[in-house]
């Protein structure tokens, strides 16, 4: 996950980048990444075992990395 400093540098960048097209789809990704990452750490899909609960967190961590990345590499 990311603290508040985190996602308001990436707020910023966005905001301030020329291209408003890719501003609004990367935002739109990371969004998604985000929100999907949360959504597993609060363990809402009960039918989830731990392993595969685990798994997921892996993966949606890794996707929120690369488009954090992708970001700040503007």
């Amino acid at each position: 996950m990311l603290d508040n400093r985190e996602v308001n540098a990436i707020l910023e960048k966005l905001e301030n980048l020329d291209d408003e097209a890719l501003a609004v789809e990367l935002l739109k990704e990371f969004n998604a990444a985000s929100g999907k990452l949360g959504k597993l750490l609060l363990n809402l899909d009960k039918s989830l075992a731990h392993e595969e609960w685990k798994a997921e967190c892996d993966k949606a961590q890794k996707d929120l990395d690369n488009i954090v990345k992708r970001i700040n590499d503007l």
